[in-house]
């Protein structure tokens, strides 16, 4: 679950993470009222959505007057702001932070995630802060500095050294940087976070430390501890079919195609979207029905892949094994008959029951194309859409 930069920016606060002076706001009118409580002459205004990328969209802009900020505010608000991280579609503005402007000497890089491969809290720091930050990473790895904590020392002060000393930090800002890690590590476990990123970490002209932005994930498995954190959802954020999916259990991503897919299994579900790949398809969802499907789960997982307006073909490949091919047959069934389907239906069944699941599915009298294989599903799928184009 992801947080705006408002509300990572009150958790850093309550963690006393340096943070400059901001307020949220939802009109422009609130926002010129920001302004003028929190002072001062010259002030930043960001778009609250869940994605980076936000200056070189357009999304972060500087005002020099209540009536620049009103303007700011009422050119952002009610829009959608379009990234490299959002996709063709954007995320709505419904907020913006006007926070304080800040006198800056240096940009720097540094956050912390999950590795999984060394089982670590991870530290990630770079001289190279600021936009960019993608691009030092692709082609000039080596200036990012990593520090691996274990769990049972925690976060050592030699380890946050060795990063200050890779950041180039003098003595002083040495001191700042190793309380501000250990602060974030606290958050960090505190919180149950996946991730949290500060781009950048400004070095001031005055030579202290601030966090100019913020951006921290929840880890989804851990919300049932994390009350506070839940409440702080942003539906607006997520993408509508993936907030449907997860109210009946179903794991779903939405993607660009027009093959719409429904599988049994994650890997099965991946080796499916490769096969429509491989013959020149394009798949329109990630969509795992899980183990224990019912007929209701997959009649209901039925009717939210075909509320894209993408799709052209629908394939449905189930492997029987704790789940019954009849059942997924029965729901393919419900649903088909219940939307009143106008693409083409591709399913493969395959296991437990799977006689009985065919069975059911030839006596429907609906328009369902049987599949031999995974292989002549794919195909099949794919020479449908492309007679739908």
């Amino acid at each position: 679950m992801n947080l705006h930069e408002y509300q990572s920016k009150q958790l850093f606060a309550r963690y006393r993470i340096p943070v400059t002076r901001g307020e949220v706001a939802a009109t422009p009118a609130q926002a010129s009222a920001a302004a003028e409580r929190l002072g001062g002459s010259l002030w930043v205004v960001k778009a609250q959505v869940h994605a980076g990328g936000r200056g070189k969209a357009g999304g972060v802009k500087l005002a020099r007057s209540a009536e620049e900020i009103s303007v700011t505010a009422a050119g952002m608000l009610g829009t959608r702001l379009k990234t490299k991280q959002t996709g063709a579609g954007g995320l709505p503005i419904n907020l913006v932070f006007v926070e304080s402007g800040s006198s800056i000497e240096r940009e720097l890089y540094l956050s912390m995630l999950v590795d999984r491969g060394k089982q670590r809290i991870a530290f990630l720091a770079s001289a190279a802060g600021g936009m960019d930050i993608e691009e030092v990473a692709a082609k000039t790895p080596e200036k990012i500095l990593t520090v691996a904590v274990h769990p049972a020392a925690g976060l050592q002060a030699y380890q946050v050294r060795h990063m200050a000393y890779g950041l180039g930090l003098d003595d002083g800002q040495t001191k700042q940087f190793i309380d501000i890690c250990q602060k974030l590590y606290r958050l960090f476990c505190d919180c149950d976070a996946s991730l949290i990123e500060i781009n950048p970490l400004i070095v001031t002209k005055e030579g202290n430390l601030l966090a100019l932005d913020a951006k921290i994930n929840i880890e989804e498995n851990a919300l049932f501890r994390q009350s506070e954190l839940q409440a702080m959802r942003d539906p607006s954020q997520e993408d509508d079919m993936e907030r449907r999916a997860a109210e009946h259990d179903l794991n779903y991503v939405s993607l660009d195609g027009n093959i719409a897919c429904m599988v049994n299994g994650a890997g099965l579900a991946m080796a499916t979207m490769d096969l429509i790949k491989l013959h020149g398809g394009e798949p329109a969802n990630f969509l795992d029905v899980g183990g224990g499907a019912t007929a209701e789960r997959v009649a209901a997982a039925f009717k939210l892949i075909l509320s894209n307006p993408s799709v052209r073909a629908i394939l449905v490949n189930i492997f029987g094994g704790i789940v019954r091919c009849d059942l997924i047959a029965e729901g393919v069934i419900q649903a088909v008959r219940e939307v009143g389907v106008k693409v083409p239906v591709v399913v493969r069944l395959e296991g437990t029951n799977v006689d009985p699941g065919r069975a059911l599915l030839a006596q429907s009298g609906l328009d369902i194309v049987a599949a031999a294989d995974l292989t002549d599903a794919a195909k099949k799928a794919v020479a449908a859409a492309g007679q739908r184009q």
